[in-house]
């Protein structure tokens, strides 16, 4: 039924351009019978070409719907993308099109217009066509497509419009045998193409994104095997150390030991703590150390009670403060002190742990696997924003220095460990 009322209006269209001309050539006192005879030849070629249109048609986009017969076609396509990436893509879904020229690019007003140079769909060597010719006659051979970006937020709305380049009023006379039709399912096709390439994209680098997030939680659950075994292996030595001396006193230091590990283990399953449960497990573990180093050890611990909250990596403190009696106040006969403190800097804590013993060089520094698991956990939790900084403390000693966000940040965090 389409086929007919379709090709029924392109003959109805000819009918009353013929009769115009039959009215004129009347009036000028001419045959008559010369118009009619020429009406009739063009209805010969008319009626053909108007069902090879509907055939051409069928041919692009299977069952056709009356708007899919129509010279001019008009599309709007949703995209996922803010106003400036939807211009850039329909732009070059535009270029991309077969015998496209003339193409104007405007950004500020999101518009691109374009023309595309009609080629025939039987080809055009050696056949005899006096359509084409009338085609020629009524406007030329060439369509024009114009895009437009309707911005909506995070998305945007292309209205794609492919119309031959003659007046509207040629459409009753002559049939674009679905060029139009076929340049508007082409850049919809490509644009579709487009969104679907980009979201492949995004979803491999979320994958890639997960995968290295897997991987970096594995490597912190190993660092944290590491430190844990490296803390106990010092203490317990200590206290076997101390056995020999002082049985009695032993036997104190372990039972504050069995404390301490009855308080902080738990909390050492845990990638994340706080400052304040971290300073709670220092302390203790420096209580531990004075029953060995005895008068040679002295402590002096400066943190504001407003940033004993501050989220802070476990074990991490403790490790800092091991390596200022390891390296520091136990190879030098006098002992010395152990100072901890924190302040709050523009969002950004430092904590510092300091003594004024030995100290060790530059080229020592951070080459044990205390140092090293610091510096490492901090660049898988916190990226960038947080550092160590090792420096000489006056006038003797070292001072190591943690800086760490005052509230945690989004998207890095320390796994949970069974």
């Amino acid at each position: 039924m389409s086929t007919f009322s379709f090709v029924f209006r392109h003959v109805l269209g000819w009918c009353v351009f013929y009769l115009a001309v039959l009215i004129v050539w009347a009036n000028l006192g001419l045959p008559e019978f010369i118009v009619l005879l020429l009406a009739v030849v063009t209805l010969a070629f008319v009626i053909p070409d108007a069902i090879s249109h509907v055939y051409r048609v069928r041919m692009i986009i299977g069952q056709p719907a009356p708007e899919h017969l129509r010279n001019r076609q008009r599309r709007q396509v949703e995209v996922p993308f803010a106003a400036g990436e939807a211009f850039d893509l329909i732009d070059a879904a535009l270029r991309e099109l077969p015998n496209v020229g003339d193409i104007e690019a405007a950004r500020d007003s999101l518009r691109v217009h374009a023309g595309v140079q009609r080629t025939g769909p039987y080809g055009e060597q050696g056949r005899f066509d006096p359509m084409g010719w009338i085609d020629r006659r009524l406007g030329g051979r060439r369509d024009v497509v114009t895009a437009t970006v309707h911005p909506n937020g995070d998305t945007s709305t292309i209205t794609l419009a492919c119309e031959p380049e003659s007046a509207a009023w040629t459409d009753w006379l002559r049939v674009d045998h679905g060029s139009n039709l076929e340049t508007a399912e082409a850049i919809t096709r490509a644009i579709t193409r487009r969104v679907g390439a980009q979201r492949r994209g995004e979803q491999a680098a979320a994958h890639r994104t997960a995968s290295a997030k897997e991987l970096s939680e594995a490597r912190l659950s190993l660092l944290h095997a590491q430190v844990e075994p490296h803390f106990l292996y010092n203490t317990l030595a200590s206290a076997q150390l101390l056995t020999r001396s002082d049985p009695v006193r032993a036997d104190q230091m372990l039972g504050h030991l069995i404390e301490y590990l009855r308080r902080s283990l738990p909390r050492t399953l845990q990638g994340q703590s706080t400052l304040g449960e971290e300073l709670e497990r220092a302390n203790a573990w420096l209580e531990i150390m004075k029953f060995r180093m005895g008068g040679r050890l002295a402590t002096q611990i400066d943190v504001p009670e407003a940033l004993l909250a501050v989220p802070f990596p476990a074990m991490m403190l403790q490790t800092l403060v091991e390596n200022a009696i390891k390296h520091g106040l136990e190879p030098k006969p006098g002992g010395g002190t152990v100072w901890i403190r924190a302040r709050d800097s523009d969002g950004r804590v430092a904590v510092t742990v300091a003594d004024d013993g030995r100290g060790f060089s530059s080229e020592s520094a951070g080459t044990g696997i205390g140092l090293r698991n610091v510096r490492e956990r901090l660049r898988l939790t916190y990226g960038d924003a947080a550092g160590l900084r090792i420096a000489a403390n006056f006038p003797s000693g070292v001072a190591a220095t943690v800086t760490v966000p005052a509230q945690p940040e989004h998207g890095h965090r320390e796994p949970a460990h069974a």
